[in-house]
């Protein structure tokens, strides 16, 4: 077995045996940005994508539970345009977070310098650690090279300049065989930078930034789904390779993910530029903090699952570690058919996704219709990953304590997907149960309608697909996460996601004692008090989020 079955389980057992270092304390004053910084590369702004062309929501999830067909004809293709407000509506900046809630930050909201910003895709502490390249070939809009998308900006910065398409067909290899990305020179290209999350959360960093990856590519494809297009990432290829591109090291950043693009004006007959001689960008990102530390179990992790990058799984190889039937002799209690409102654009809801902290009201329950749309949005979220087979069997359960939902008696409940109903487990209000092994004072779980949880068999997929198959759980669960989000805006009640809580205990209240389905995270839901406390900063001072720059003192983004 690999370290990654030593990190699962160690991050299983973190709520009882603490993981190394035990009583890390973050030195807030020397943290890094939240975005990479790069002096002196030319900036090239993005254009409007017009709110009009944001999509259909219902359209863009409901794609969700159709595993794309790389070949699929009529496929419709990414544009300039259309790639910025991708870009915008899921990683840029579209406001600022100054409601006040139950979260430890709120003290700080109000000061500039500390001001936090909202963003269509949610990530672990809202650190964002994801970095997001574009490799423009020459049949896109601007000249040929490396590109880094700065949220800050909306814009991008010229890293390089010249055609690397080629050296990104050859890091793929086999992937490009099946038709990702065979006829493209367009790429975007996804990289953690550890520190940007591990200045934190530590050696447990790793867990949290491999679902801050999975969460964006849900964003992508919900948003892309919408507009009749398609974003299918791949997850095996030569990281080396690209990490050299890139300029980065391996021991402080790893590279994800690889997301071809579709693009207008490419010909299905165009051949792919031939390979360059090792070209890397001339840029540096420049490092805000004057001490990075190092741990040594994030070391070896990303070691591990950076290890066999280019042993791309063969077809099929998966279907042993997916998710079997929910256990439970309960009668089978049938849901209302999921229905999201029609008409809802998928910019809009994105844009009024957040974290509820702490604003939930337990005289106001959900309907079962509400809990009945989220979960069936939930079980069809994936990563459509080149290691998932077409058709093949889902890679995780869900499960649900209900605290407030009409119709439902207080409980917990299996969610069987196939046939959209909820099967008891165990009987009475588990809000007690779910509030003493959640470890923060951010959320009363008991003022929730209902928690959902997320099972994956992580040991089998490691066993499936070794030591790097832990990003794609990681990855299925914040495209889950993500997608539980945007049901919950879309819907109009209130949303949070959790990782601090006793994974252990919900293995022995869910039944689960003796499987290997490893509950990662609590995804909590009901409705919020009525006119909560709120500054419009939209009415205070309008801006246009598509074109807005937030100017720089020095090297550091203020």
């Amino acid at each position: 077995m690999g370290y990654a079955h030593e990190y699962a389980d160690a991050i299983l057992h973190r709520g009882r045996v603490p993981m190394e270092p035990v009583d890390f304390e973050p030195d807030w004053a020397d943290r890094p940005r939240k975005a990479k910084f790069y002096p002196g590369a030319e900036t090239v702004p993005l254009p409007e994508c017009p709110v009009g062309a944001a999509g259909d929501l219902t359209r863009g999830l409901l794609r969700l539970s159709e595993r794309q067909d790389p070949q699929a004809a009529e496929q419709a293709t990414f544009t300039l345009p259309l790639l910025s407000g991708m870009l915008l509506d899921s990683y840029g900046f579209t406001g600022r977070r100054l409601a006040v809630q139950a979260n430890t930050d709120l003290a700080a909201l109000p000061h500039y310098p500390h001001a936090n910003w909202s963003r269509g895709t949610a990530s672990g502490g809202g650190l964002y650690p994801v970095s997001i390249y574009w490799a423009a070939g020459p049949s896109g809009p601007l000249t040929p090279g490396v590109y880094h998308y700065t949220p800050h900006h909306h814009a991008l910065r010229r890293l390089m300049a010249g055609n690397v398409t080629g050296d990104i067909h050859a890091a793929l290899g086999a992937a490009v065989k099946d038709g990702s990305g065979t006829h493209t020179d367009q790429f975007l290209i996804l990289s953690i930078k550890y520190w940007q999350n591990a200045f934190k959360y530590n050696s447990f960093s790793f867990h949290a930034v491999s679902m801050d990856l999975g969460a964006l590519l849900a964003t992508w494809r919900i948003w892309a789904g919408a507009q009749g297009l398609r974003t299918k990432p791949v997850l095996w290829f030569d990281e080396e390779r690209l990490g050299r591109l890139l300029g980065i090291e391996a021991a402080q950043e790893g590279v994800f993910a690889v997301v071809p693009l579709d693009w207008a004006g490419t010909s299905a007959t165009s051949s792919p530029a031939a390979p360059s001689s090792g070209p890397a960008v001339r840029h540096r990102d420049a490092e805000r903090s004057r001490k990075v530390l190092s741990f040594e179990t994030l070391l070896r992790i990303q070691d591990a699952t950076s290890a066999h990058a280019t042993e791309r799984p063969a077809t099929g190889t998966l279907d042993q570690a997916g998710a079997r039937p929910p256990h439970g002799d309960g009668q089978p209690l049938a849901l209302p058919a999921p229905e999201l409102p029609r008409g809802t654009g998928a910019r809009a809801v994105l844009r009024a996704r957040r974290s509820s902290f702490g604003r939930f009201a337990a005289d106001r329950p959900l309907t079962a219709g509400q809990l009945a749309t989220t979960l069936a949005a939930c079980a069809a979220a994936t990563l459509d990953s080149e290691a998932e087979r077409p058709g093949g069997p889902r890679l995780t359960n869900l499960y649900a304590f209900v605290n407030h939902v009409e119709g439902l008696t207080p409980g917990a409940y299996a969610y069987h997907a196939d046939t959209h109903t909820l099967r008891p487990l165990r009987s009475g209000p588990p809000g007690s149960f779910l509030q003493r092994n959640y470890f923060l004072a951010n959320y009363n779980l008991e003022q929730t309608g209902a928690v959902l949880v997320p099972t994956v068999r992580t040991t089998a997929v490691l066993h499936a697909l070794g030591d790097r198959g832990y990003r794609l759980v990681n990855g299925t669960v914040g495209a889950i996460a993500q997608t539980f989000y945007t049901a919950a805006s879309a819907l109009e009640i209130g949303a949070g996601v959790a990782l601090g809580f006793d994974n252990i205990s919900y293995v022995e209240e869910l039944g689960l004692t003796g499987t290997d389905e490893a509950p990662l995270l609590v995804m909590l839901l009901g409705n919020e008090r009525p006119r909560p406390a709120d500054f419009r900063h939209e009415i205070a001072a309008p801006v246009d989020t598509a074109s807005t720059t937030i100017k720089e003192k020095g090297t550091q983004p203020v």
